[in-house]
């Protein structure tokens, strides 16, 4: 598989089929891939949640707090993507049980500025133990340009309007590594 995908691959631009055209059967084979792939990356990591009664929504919420400490709450929303409400249930059980704490932000009394706890960070980093050797093996069996070529594709993935932001929030773009 190591010389299936090139670092350029994703820069050429194959002809965009019609919506009366059948998907491509390339695509398809994709789309599939990445429902599995998905199943079995946050496998591993939703096992590690039940011990605590937590489900994905709170491990998006530890990543992103516990990557981004001082994190308001209005900037978790717009990176989830998700309701006030939604959110709210999941963040008041991650306080209740100490994973995370909210801090009056200090120029605005009405900003809510999230941490994750000592008790946090020990369950973001098993989390993530969990989740980086997953992606490191597969990426362990990829020339270092298919590896490359991964991230530039799932950096295509993301809505363009959205792509500044994600760069700013993780520090990479396609060709860079964090």
């Amino acid at each position: 598989m190591t010389d299936v995908i090139s670092a350029d691959s994703c820069t050429d631009r194959p002809p965009v089929s019609t919506a009366s055209e059948a998907p491509a059967r390339p695509a398809f084979d994709i789309v599939e891939l990445l429902f599995f792939a998905y199943r079995d990356f946050v496998r591993d990591a939703d096992e590690a949640l039940i011990a605590y009664g937590f489900g994905r929504a709170h491990h998006r919420v530890l990543h992103f707090v516990d990557r981004h400490p001082g994190l308001r709450v209005t900037e978790l929303l717009d990176i989830l993507k998700i309701t006030k409400q939604s959110l709210g249930r999941v963040l008041r059980e991650l306080v209740d049980k100490g994973f995370v704490v909210q801090r009056e932000g200090e120029a605005d009394r009405r900003q809510r500025l999230l941490f994750v706890t000592d008790r946090g960070d020990r369950l973001v980093n098993e989390l993530h133990r969990l989740q980086t050797r997953r992606v490191a093996h597969a990426l362990s069996q990829c020339s270092p340009a298919a590896g490359e070529a991964v991230r530039r594709f799932l950096f295509e993935m993301i809505d363009a309007e959205e792509r500044p932001k994600v760069t700013a929030l993780t520090g990479s773009t396609t060709g860079e590594r964090s």
